[in-house]
């Protein structure tokens, strides 16, 4: 044995660094200090710039295996540290058929166990272990199984396997056709496609079904409701029937219950002078009064039409007719929709208040009006008319605020998605107003520049945590459930509405000062009920002095007057002339 140098002993790391020779040696002379002389690991990390968790480590490894610490472990190959499972899966298919390629096996690997072995690990596993011949068959050939079910039952299994359809048209012996077809049945109807079905020619199952009578029975409860509002009402519940069909319901439900027949109305066509021939290009609105049995208070749907779809592109209820009312609801629509070419409305005072004027101009929305007298030019009140048959016996059994504005809301999304009369020549996709309207708007304007439009009427503010607006002096009332909430703040003649999400939440009424800008009393008149409620309940009943929604809030302190003592001299001396 060839002798080795003789080096003297030394105790700088770099010197020794150069003379270890293996991974081991390195790693025992890095935590010799520290496994025998109880140094701490950051002294030699910072003399060997190792890293202190790498010596912990060490450290941690040499306490639990002892010299055997420093012997790497051998390495073990990719696929033999697969679970059993896997292993016994893919061998297990290759066994039953031969025929299947390292593809599918991964597939099958996938499928049964959760884990998708690469192509290699499979064909290194495949030669290790070759899997013996089969012995036996989960599943005879397909022409072999004789109830009609099993057998397709075990197209199905092997499908959700992994298996393709190929390998299993050769493993049961059948074509791959009948793979398909068997598939397909499975997917559009699940366990009732897998028996035989009869090829005889059979009559097509009647339409009028015992649903659809006692949904009619029920829709007839409204007895104004005609047969195309019956129909078009089946056809959004998936009930397909012809408005004829619907008409012979309806009168056999009135010879069976003697329920009332609706008085029929005839009417002469004539000339629309606002027929619209692109949408967006004539909007109609109007207000109408809403019969309800809540109390003595009145209730006005303010509603705004497009001509050309006959949409309803925003709509709402209010206890008062007035401007400020009908600006809210035409700001819903051009927010949403776009400004249109052309307004319709009658010439009622709230259509000819100048201020509405102003807003169209600014939007560059020409005014229009029909003529004296002449209701059936605005299409609004057609709307109406559906509006009677569709929601008026709603409202007159609603029980509360909240309520009729739930019926309104379903009113105006069952007009919007069912057919349309005035569509009904157009494809079937396209006989609802809302999809005439799809994703056509008209001249949009940004959110700031729409603020602006309305800046004399709509104000933004921020409720506070108690549910309060600050505005002019005044803390109005809003609700408690939108602490830190945006609002909007509408403000015409004695009226003043906070609204949130195009949803009133509390309306006063005001009075001004001299200059007709200061508010000098503002009164509670109505807070809505709104789904924004706290959910905090009060933890007691407030009494009629000890909460107020309306809080004055102290006037501004008048300024100091600006005194000066110093005085400035004059630069220069000034000759009078003369002297």
């Amino acid at each position: 044995m060839p002798s080795r140098p003789q080096i003297a002993p030394t105790e700088d790391w770099h010197q020794i660094e150069l003379l270890v020779r293996a991974p081991g040696q390195r790693t025992y002379e890095l935590i010799r200090p520290v496994v025998l002389f109880g140094q701490s690991p950051a002294e030699p990390a910072a003399e060997t710039g190792a890293a202190e968790r790498t010596l912990y480590r060490h450290v941690a490894r040499f306490n639990q295996l002892g010299m055997a610490s420093f012997v790497s472990p051998p390495k073990v190959a990719k696929h033999q540290l697969l679970p059993a499972e896997v292993r016994q899966a893919i061998l297990g298919a290759k066994r039953e058929h031969p025929a299947l390629n390292v593809r599918e096996l991964t597939t099958i690997c996938w499928a049964r166990c959760g884990h998708r072995s690469s192509s290699h690990t499979v064909k290194r596993i495949l030669a290790e272990s070759p899997p013996p011949p089969r012995t036996h068959r989960r599943f005879p050939p397909y022409h072999a199984i004789a109830d009609p079910t099993q057998r397709r039952l075990a197209i199905v299994r092997l499908h959700v396997e992994g298996w393709n359809a190929t390998s299993i048209a050769a493993y049961l012996e059948t074509s791959r056709q009948t793979v398909h077809a068997t598939l397909k049945r499975w997917a559009e109807e699940e366990f009732a496609g897998m028996p035989d079905k009869s090829r005889a020619p059979h009559r097509p199952a009647t339409k009028v079904t015992l649903r659809a009578m006692v949904t009619v029975k029920e829709l007839q409860e409204n007895p104004v409701l005609g047969e195309f509002r019956i129909y078009a009402a089946l056809k959004w519940l998936g009930i397909f029937l012809s408005p004829r069909t619907c008409g012979r319901i309806l009168a056999l439900s009135r010879r069976l219950y003697g329920s009332p027949k609706p008085d029929p109305v005839s009417r002469d066509p004539k000339p629309m002078p606002f027929k619209a021939v692109r949408r967006h290009q004539y909007w109609s609105a109007d207000i109408r009064y809403l019969d309800h049995g809540l109390g003595d208070f009145k209730v006005y749907p303010v509603t705004i039409l497009d001509n050309y779809s006959r949409a309803v592109v925003a709509s709402g209820l209010s206890r008062t007719q007035d401007l400020g009312t009908y600006l809210i609801v035409l700001f819903m629509a051009i927010q949403q929709h776009g400004a249109p070419e052309g307004l319709v409305t009658d010439d009622g005072s709230i259509f000819r208040a100048k201020q509405l004027g102003t807003v169209l101009d600014r939007l560059g929305v020409a005014k229009h009006e029909i003529g004296r007298r002449q209701a059936w030019q605005n299409y609004v009140e057609a709307l109406f008319g559906v509006q009677r048959r569709m929601a008026d016996w709603g409202f007159a059994h609603a029980g509360s605020w909240a309520e009729l504005l739930v019926v309104h809301d379903l009113w105006v999304a069952d007009y919007n998605y069912q057919d349309h009369y005035a569509h009904q020549d157009r494809p079937e996709d396209r006989r609802s107003p809302a999809a005439v309207l799809h994703r056509v708007c008209g001249k949009l304007f940004a959110p700031e520049e729409l603020h602006r439009i309305f800046y004399s009427t709509r104000f933004g503010r921020v409720l506070d945590r108690a549910g309060y607006a600050r505005f002019r002096r005044w803390r109005d009332y809003a609700e408690r459930g939108l602490g830190g909430e945006p609002v909007a703040v509408w403000l015409y003649a004695e009226h003043l509405t906070l609204v949130c999400r195009d949803e009133p939440l509390a309306r006063y009424r005001v009075t001004y000062e001299p200059d007709q800008r200061r508010l000098q009393t503002v009164t509670s008149e109505h807070l809505f009920e709104t789904p924004h409620q706290s959910p905090q309940p009060p933890l007691w009943a407030w009494g009629a002095d000890e909460w107020l929604p309306v809080l004055r809030l102290p006037a501004y302190a008048p300024r100091r007057p600006r005194t000066t003592s110093a005085v400035q001299p004059p630069l220069f001396a000034l000759e009078v002339a003369g002297t």
